[in-house]
């Protein structure tokens, strides 16, 4: 026996007047995306916002400068620190003081990793050495051939200058200037050469110490060795 609602003609005429007023109703509007603004910044100070509506000091952004790192010891600690290296300290003083020539050349050999560097930086700071020491007196035109290094090593280890240091513990005028990245690399650099000029074995003194805390020296770099040991005698015993 057939279903009494199956066959009702009744039921397909409802299902066609439901198809017809589903397809006169008119589509729905497409949600709007909530472009909700961030909120504004308090009084007093400054907040920039990002376009996802965050925070910018809550995210990194790309090209932001990194802060840079101070110099492990002063210009003028000439007996460094009392710590592990306190010993090669003590040996950089006397160097610094007596043979100035062998601290130049053992630290570009250790800024630049390489065994045939000393030579070629030690004699021709020598010579010029001699040179002013004979014509005035004083050594003042190594200096001239040694403060690059300086600049060298500011650069491999991210250390701030002179110049940065300075309107950091002053808080001078001139902080404007150190954010202008070509101004500042220009006026450090005419600080590196008046702190050598000035200063010289101080300035040789803290650059020594500073390279032998952050870089072994080349000479003695631990080289991994394969050693091939010969296999043991064997001897095969008689079973009883």
């Amino acid at each position: 026996m057939a279903n009494p609602e199956e066959s009702s003609p009744l039921l397909s005429q409802m299902d066609g007047d439901d198809k017809v007023a589903s397809a006169l109703a008119p589509a729905p509007a497409p949600a709007k995306p909530s472009s909700a603004a961030p909120p504004p910044p308090a009084k007093g100070c400054a907040a920039e916002w990002t376009a996802d509506g965050v925070p910018m000091g809550h995210v990194s952004v790309v090209g932001e400068p990194v802060a840079r790192n101070r110099w492990d010891s002063g210009l003028f600690s000439c007996l460094g620190r009392n710590d592990e290296f306190c010993s090669s300290d003590l040996e950089v003083c006397l160097l610094g003081s007596f043979a100035p020539c062998v601290l130049y050349g053992s630290n570009v050999e250790r800024l630049s990793s390489g065994q045939g560097s000393f030579a070629n930086n030690c004699l021709p700071y020598t010579g010029l050495y001699c040179l002013g020491n004979s014509l005035f007196g004083w050594n003042c035109i190594a200096p001239w051939f040694a403060y690059p290094a300086r600049t060298a090593i500011r650069h491999k280890f991210n250390l701030e200058g002179s110049f940065e240091a300075f309107t950091r513990s002053c808080g001078c005028c001139c902080q404007s200037m150190v954010g202008d990245e070509a101004k500042r690399e220009q006026v450090e650099m005419a600080c590196d050469f008046l702190t050598h000029y000035m200063c010289h074995p101080c300035a040789l003194c803290q650059e020594a110490r500073e390279l032998r805390r952050r870089l072994p020296h080349p000479g003695f770099n631990a080289r991994s060795v394969l050693v091939m040991m010969p296999p043991m005698e064997q001897t095969m015993g008689r079973s009883a």
